[in-house]
């Protein structure tokens, strides 16, 4: 879901402006012609209805038909470009609130395969085991080949408490699987914080919904608030399938002094809509990393794009899933939805999203979770300090007065130390690291950044 805010009213003007715009630029015989062959098209689907109306062989439904139809003309455009009947629609508005029933799942359709983009996190299906990247082929046994979105969704929609079968294809597996998931309410907590202590926080943003940003904002202050000197904040974009742009906006408001954030160009392509920052960012004084996965998109791509190019964050991770398209909702009088694409993205330095992503500065590819719980340290080569009766440095002395470890040891103790407990004997911080190696890694970088930061003085 990559919509702007639906204040439907400044949409309309905005989309009626660049229509009118259009329609001046041509002449009146050229106008006049273009509707004569819409109007003869228009002819041929009426006769058509009428004629299933009278002559089809049982009873049909006319709703049914043009729903139908409206959905079949919408298959000719761009996956995200969906029309949704009334009660999908419903659904639909409210999961930008942040509160709905369902499963939990941001799909799409990849190569004709209905893919799961993110299982929200702490949703039924997080929490049933769907992960980013599994192949729907078939709900409660029906296969989901041919499928629209909104089709899909409707597959799986359902009274809450009651159960739903997908059956997914993993990459790395041999086998499909079937996975029960008991339809549930979905409460979205999208900016979920922890204290990595020492002045380091790390941010993880699930979604962008209508509170994200001062959500965002409340736990930042909190932290500052706490700590006498900020040393540096993480921000996980990992697996955020996106969400609204005004929030998205905002995000990365909050840490820019000034410059772009976004421009968007629609079909008018002299018609470039540009968001600045206002130079009110709070939080502009403090090293920032943000990481990002291939399952980061649209609304994580803008605020990735705009702290990348205005040069305010180090991104690190994988690159982006590369959706880079604004839709536009308009809600039909019988109460069904139409979300139309209506422009482009594009990141300060005028680089298209669409289908490329955002690189990040530093790549961290991802590994298995129970491989890197595995991991240990290569024991390195002898230095003077294992040698038998060495001079002793002042910095082993020191060591050996308080008991201190150098740097290798501290680490490799650390390592084995929280490899041995359990979770809840865990901090919050080691609970994170033990088995997510991309986090881990940029925690290094950002711990790094002072030190880097210094070679350039």
């Amino acid at each position: 879901m990559d919509e702007r805010n639906p204040a439907m009213k400044a949409l309309f003007s905005i989309s009626f402006v660049t229509a009118l715009v259009v329609l001046l630029g041509q002449s009146g015989s050229q106008i006049e012609a273009r509707a004569q062959e819409r109007y003869a098209d228009l002819q041929n689907f009426t006769k058509v209805l009428n004629l299933v109306q009278q002559y089809y062989v049982e009873e049909v439904d006319t709703k049914k038909l043009i729903y139908g139809a409206i959905k079949g003309m919408l298959r000719e455009l761009d996956p995200h470009t969906n029309f949704m009947p009334p009660d999908i629609f419903k659904d639909f508005e409210s999961e930008t609130s942040g509160e709905f029933g369902g499963l939990g799942i941001e799909i799409s359709v990849q190569n004709g395969i209905l893919t799961i983009i993110s299982p929200i996190e702490d949703t039924p299906a997080w929490k049933a085991g769907i992960k980013a990247g599994d192949k729907v082929i078939a709900i409660d046994g029906k296969t989901t080949k041919g499928a629209s979105l909104v089709e899909a969704s409707q597959m799986m929609r359902g009274k809450r408490g009651s159960k739903v079968i997908l059956k997914i294809v993993r990459d790395g597996e041999d086998k499909p699987r079937d996975i029960a998931i008991v339809r549930g309410s979905v409460k979205i907590r999208s900016v979920k914080y922890t204290d990595l202590s020492d002045g380091y926080a790390y941010v993880r943003i699930t979604s962008f919904i209508e509170n994200t940003a001062p959500d965002l904002q409340k736990v930042v202050a909190a932290h500052l608030a706490k700590n006498k000197k900020v040393e540096g904040l993480l921000i996980d974009l990992r697996r955020n399938p996106g969400g609204l742009l005004d929030q998205a906006v905002k995000v990365s408001d909050m840490f820019l002094k000034e410059g772009a954030i976004v421009s968007t160009i629609g079909r008018d392509k002299s018609n470039k809509e540009v968001s600045q920052a206002t130079k009110r960012g709070k939080f502009t004084d403090f090293p920032l990393v943000i990481l990002v996965d291939g399952y980061s998109a649209s609304a994580s791509e803008i605020v990735s794009g705009a702290l990348q190019d205005n040069k305010r964050a180090l991104i690190v991770g994988e690159r982006t899933f590369g959706k880079g398209s604004v839709q536009s909702v308009v809600k039909l009088p019988d109460g069904s939805g139409l979300k139309l694409t209506v422009a482009r993205y594009y990141t300060p330095k005028g680089v298209s999203i669409q289908a490329e992503g955002i690189k990040p500065d530093i790549v961290i590819d991802d590994v298995d979770p129970e491989a890197f719980s595995k991991a240990v340290i290569r024991s390195k080569g002898g230095r003077e300090r294992d040698m038998v009766g060495h001079l002793q440095g002042d910095a082993e002395k020191k060591e050996a007065a308080t008991g201190g470890k150098s740097d290798e040891e501290g680490l490799t103790a650390w390592w084995k130390d929280i490899g041995s407990k359990s979770d809840e004997a865990l901090s919050p911080r080691d609970k994170l690291f033990k088995s997510d190696y991309q986090a881990y890694q940029a925690f290094s970088y950002l711990k790094a950044w002072h030190a880097l930061k210094s070679l350039n003085k």
